[in-house]
């Protein structure tokens, strides 16, 4: 078994009962829709989706040596907490998703930069995540983390 699957496992056995299923659900979502190249990794307890070194050597500049983080997923007590890089570097996407959650959402968005809590599982909206992951793909995302941090 590849040592990938043993974390995962692990990772995903981990987490409190009443976390697991929206876990497990988002990340079938997020592996259904997530564009070609990024890959799955399990760092620092939480689900991530990043460049990797193979595909964008550079790496994250915080942290040399890294792959370029693009999405994670980390339980919090209160709530689910999605960091979607993408939306934070790219104001048109961001603003469609404001918008469409707001028509789609009978909750109020309670977002930071990049981080969108999902606090009531009954509302999560797994196929706008889903329109939101195919909205950047990872060489328009390098670009933009590119121009982000040259700026």
């Amino acid at each position: 078994m590849d040592p990938q699957e043993i974390t995962l496992k692990t990772y995903l056995n981990s987490l409190p009962e009443e976390k697991k299923e929206v876990i497990s659900k988002l990340r079938r979502v997020i592996l259904s829709h997530l564009p070609e190249g990024f890959a799955e990794v399990i760092n620092e307890g939480a689900l991530e989706y990043v460049v990797p070194l193979s595909k964008y050597p550079q790496g994250y500049h915080v942290e040399k040596g890294t792959p370029l983080p693009f999405l994670s997923v980390v339980v919090q007590k209160n709530h689910v907490a999605l960091y979607h890089m993408g939306i934070y570097m790219d104001p048109q996407v961001d603003s469609w998703f404001r918008e469409a959650y707001g028509k789609q959402v009978p909750t109020k968005l309670d977002m930071g930069k990049s981080c969108i809590r999902l606090k009531n599982p009954a509302h999560i909206p797994y196929d706008l995540l889903g329109e939101l992951l195919e909205k950047i793909s990872m060489e328009a995302y390098v670009k933009a983390y590119e121009t982000h941090i040259h700026s």
